[in-house]
């Protein structure tokens, strides 16, 4: 147990430094509350109008390959400094978990993660039903479309 008083002791020096923090800060700041201080900031560009209601879906499928990654160099790492010691269960299992890594990854190419430019016109899948290639099934009727705004052509 004295082993890990250090650690104790940092755990209680970090949590009063961060109390301290707080009021100190709230304590001596200025309160000069403004429209302009209140907004939200973003990056520096002033907002024209409010944020669409939901975010699109390649920015979680983007999110989710930032984690994947993050995971494994998370346990990359542990792996790396005892890999003798576990000999060829520590490769298989080092092994399992790269390609359960790796077919996450194709997941979210083949979802189109990393499709950032203009919508491609996909032809129907061969062997799709008639019933389901209705011509009054379309995109209109289907998706709710979200007003981005329009750039008018420079003259």
């Amino acid at each position: 147990m004295i082993d890990y008083l250090p650690i104790l002791a940092m755990f209680i020096l970090a949590g009063i430094f961060a109390g301290v923090s707080f009021f100190a800060s709230r304590l001596l700041a200025p309160q000069r509350p403004t429209p302009a201080k209140e907004a939200p900031y973003e990056c520096g560009i002033v907002p024209e109008r409010e944020p669409a209601e939901r975010f699109p879906v390649r920015f979680y499928l983007v999110a989710m390959i930032f984690i994947i990654f993050d995971i494994e160099v998370i346990f990359v790492y542990p792996w790396a400094v005892i890999y003798r010691q576990l000999r060829a269960f520590g490769l298989w299992e080092f092994v399992l978990f790269a390609v359960a890594v790796f077919v996450s990854f194709v997941y979210l190419i083949g979802n189109g993660a990393l499709d950032w430019g203009p919508l491609r016109r996909m032809s129907p899948v061969a062997g799709t039903p008639e019933s389901m290639r209705s011509a009054e099934r379309t995109a209109a009727t289907t998706v709710r479309r979200v007003d981005v705004g329009t750039q008018e052509p420079a003259a």
